[in-house]
């Protein structure tokens, strides 16, 4: 990604990147929430926002520490480092 976007160019790959979120997380929750009898439009609204609420969170500490949203921020943010963090195990 290019590190010299915008504003506007962020804000629109963030407000894209939240939508992604919302899907993945509510489809990812709707046979969990099919199995324990909770009504599928709600369960997949709760992951939905639950998903958005935590990125927007993430978004909202890096812009604390300065008062700016680097490209580095943003991709940590939605997750972006988690290959690194992932451990490895060998057999």
């Amino acid at each position: 990604m290019p590190s010299g976007l915008t504003t506007f160019a962020k804000l629109r790959m963030i407000l894209a990147r939240m939508v992604a979120v919302f899907v993945a997380n509510g489809l990812a929750i709707i046979g969990a929430g099919s199995i324990i009898g909770i009504d599928t439009l709600s369960s997949v609204l709760l992951a939905g926002s639950l998903g958005v609420a935590k990125v927007t969170e993430a978004l909202a500490r890096g812009f604390l520490d300065d008062g700016k949203l680097t490209m580095e921020e943003i991709n940590e943010a939605f997750g972006g480092g988690k290959a690194e963090k992932k451990a490895t195990v060998e057999f």
